[in-house]
């Protein structure tokens, strides 16, 4: 069976699984659902919520052993770390520069992925959300933008359990006892009505909308609890969008109760 996911990847995809795939089988329990929700052919675009540096390892061994790896759009700096950033590119990951020209090289690399029938995995957070209970927050129009231009169907998925290995922002794994790692697929996001429409900043963000509130409710499942009243906006708060937004190693922590444990209080 991996054979047979492993038929057609770059050499560079295929050494990556070997050499981690067994410890993430080794080191983590799963409880994966919506498999059926990802489509068995064709190009599509993937995108997950995003709640610790620790959580594309997990993702990608959730859309691989469901026979569909994915080819993840990542900020550049991961493929400016010796060896590492070597790999990616040979296995054909797209690096990703923020705030610059070049940013739309990752767009068009993104569009040809899909158009070649691959499964294009977006964070449509950008980065770690920066919301105190780690739920989905505001989210960035490129994942919309893919999906509108190719008219390719937009999976949603939310994922939890990654942040008990390594908290946001964190650099000291915590892999005993075994963490579960929960991931969940949700069916496409309906985007049929914005077809057509020019992609201007009011479509774009219709379409995202709809993507963070699919992710949001798939969360919601994984967790048990109910979501914010309001998602969180960095920009109204005025946290940085890039980078550690709190300087402190227990974000993750969530000092504050959850969500759903104030709904019990």
């Amino acid at each position: 069976m991996a054979g047979a996911r492993r038929k057609g990847l770059p050499w560079a995809y295929r050494f990556a699984e070997i050499l981690v795939r067994p410890w993430l089988v080794l080191l983590t329990k799963r409880d994966w659902r919506g498999a059926e929700n990802l489509p068995r052919e064709g190009g599509f675009v993937v995108s997950p919520n995003h709640i610790s540096y620790a959580d594309p390892l997990p993702f990608a061994h959730y859309m691989f052993d469901n026979g569909r790896p994915a080819y993840f759009l990542a900020k550049e700096s991961v493929f400016r770390v010796r060896g590492v950033g070597w790999l990616l590119r040979k296995a054909g990951q797209i690096p990703v520069y923020r705030n610059s020209a070049a940013a739309t090289d990752a767009f068009r690399a993104a569009v040809e992925g899909v158009r070649a029938g691959k499964p294009v995995a977006i964070f449509p957070e950008g980065t770690i959300t920066r919301d105190p209970d780690l739920w989905p927050m505001r989210g960035k129009t490129g994942a919309a933008r893919v999906a509108l231009e190719t008219r390719c169907p937009l999976i949603p998925v939310a994922q939890w359990g990654a942040q008990e290995i390594l908290s946001p922002y964190g650099h000291r794994p915590s892999l005993f006892p075994r963490k579960t790692i929960r991931v969940i697929a949700g069916p496409p996001v309906d985007l049929t009505d914005l077809y057509g429409q020019p992609l201007d900043t009011k479509v774009l963000r219709e379409a995202t909308d709809r993507l963070m509130d699919s992710i949001t409710t798939l969360l919601e499942q994984l967790r048990g609890g109910s979501r914010p009243v309001e998602r969180f906006d960095p920009r109204v708060h005025g946290v940085p969008e890039i980078g550690d937004p709190l300087r402190h190693e227990d974000i993750g922590r969530t000092a504050r109760p959850r969500s759903d444990e104030r709904d019990r209080s």
